[in-house]
């Protein structure tokens, strides 16, 4: 059966805000003219503040998976040993890539729904070889896990590796202090918190950064970030730049910068503590270990009785309300609620409002059985 989506609460895409829609209905321009050049120029300047770092930040065309592949061929060189660190379904993503490219990936896993402690990173890099790289999902949107990239970043640094980041579910999320943490790379997806169409990805490089990409031996082409630098100079993209996307996205910074950086933290955060509250008031339990929850996008183990994917279905076709399931090896055991980007409250009492029907039916359901 097919229904119209009212609620759009998956973990990405995210809804768009009317200023984002309209942005991508203006008309196409030149994309190596004056105009365009200095909007490239302004937004890339502007991106640079949202991440906090005084290095750079380039916008390219992609998803935010191309960012596994981006940051892979431009820091190292086949070969190289990296520290992976998996806490989810994404984190075992970036493994295959990087297996796909030759890497001597030595893989640190622990338990989905928990998060990566920098004591167990500390320990992982003093029982190695040195690694030219650590490779860290800062939210872990297939358990809706937050490591704590902060401490994780202190301990990497004084190792003397590199720290590069799948923030796809996070920045313009979750806090994050580039510099001050010493992050060296960074990517994320227009998807997701920055609330536009999917398309683009967003790769921030700091300066020791640069030293690896000067001496990474990977071909590239499509991907070189010396080549996006390069061209950035001029407000240029090298190749035709996906006008209407960068539009969106420089509509979607001006939100941001409105509504205040910190302020957009604070508001996902406590959409997210509100939202785990009722939903525990409810019988759900959150997947996540305590203290480690995410605030864009949260991971619900339903209440005995209640199948996760069936539902999703009934989410999706008696209220109009888009949710995830698991993936991987947690289909079928949790659903994920995304609320990060545009998202108010009211979005999310619908969500709990249905939750609680379905909780009602659930029970209605087995009070007849036993009826009979």
């Amino acid at each position: 059966m097919t229904v119209m989506i009212r609620n759009l609460r998956i973990a990405g895409p995210t809804p768009l805000p009317p200023a984002v829609v309209e942005a991508l209905q203006r008309p196409m321009v030149p994309h190596r003219g004056g105009w365009f050049r200095g909007l490239v120029r302004s937004l890339l300047e502007r991106l640079r503040a949202l991440h906090r770092t005084d290095g750079d930040v380039f916008v390219m065309p992609g998803t935010g998976s191309a960012g596994w592949e981006i940051a892979l061929v431009n820091l190292l060189a086949p070969g190289d040993r990296v520290l992976l660190l998996v806490n989810g379904d994404f984190g075992e993503r970036w493994q295959r890539v990087a297996e796909r490219y030759g890497l001597q990936s030595i893989v640190r896993e622990v338990p989905y729904g928990m998060a990566i402690k920098p004591s167990d990173v500390a320990g992982w890099l003093a029982e190695t070889e040195p690694v030219r790289a650590v490779l860290l999902v800062y939210n872990e949107t297939s358990t809706g896990v937050t490591n704590p990239l902060r401490e994780i970043a202190a301990v990497v640094r004084d190792a003397g590796a590199l720290l590069v980041v799948d923030g796809v579910s996070a920045v313009a999320g979750l806090p994050l202090e580039m510099d001050e943490w010493g992050v060296d790379l960074i990517f994320s997806g227009s998807q997701k918190a920055w609330m536009c169409p999917p398309g683009l990805v967003i790769v921030a490089v700091g300066s020791r950064a640069w030293e690896m990409i000067d001496r990474a031996s990977y071909p590239r082409a499509f991907w070189d970030l010396q080549e996006y630098r390069s061209a950035a100079r001029t407000g240029d993209l090298p190749s035709t730049a996906p006008i209407s996307l960068i539009y969106a996205l420089d509509a979607a910074v001006q939100l941001i910068e409105a509504e205040g950086l910190e302020n957009v933290w604070t508001r996902h955060r406590d959409l997210a503590m509100r939202f785990r509250h009722v939903t525990s008031e409810l019988g759900f339990t959150c997947f996540a270990e305590g203290g480690y929850e995410s605030a864009t996008v949260t991971a619900l183990v339903p209440p005995a009785g209640i199948g996760a994917e069936e539902l999703v279905r009934s989410l999706e076709e008696r209220y109009g309300i888009a949710v995830n399931g698991g993936q991987g090896r947690l289909k079928g055991q949790i659903i994920r609620v995304g609320h990060m980007g545009w998202v108010r409250w009211s979005d999310l009492e619908e969500v709990c409002a249905a939750l609680a029907s379905e909780v009602e039916r659930a029970v209605a359901g087995r009070s007849e059985a036993v009826g009979h």
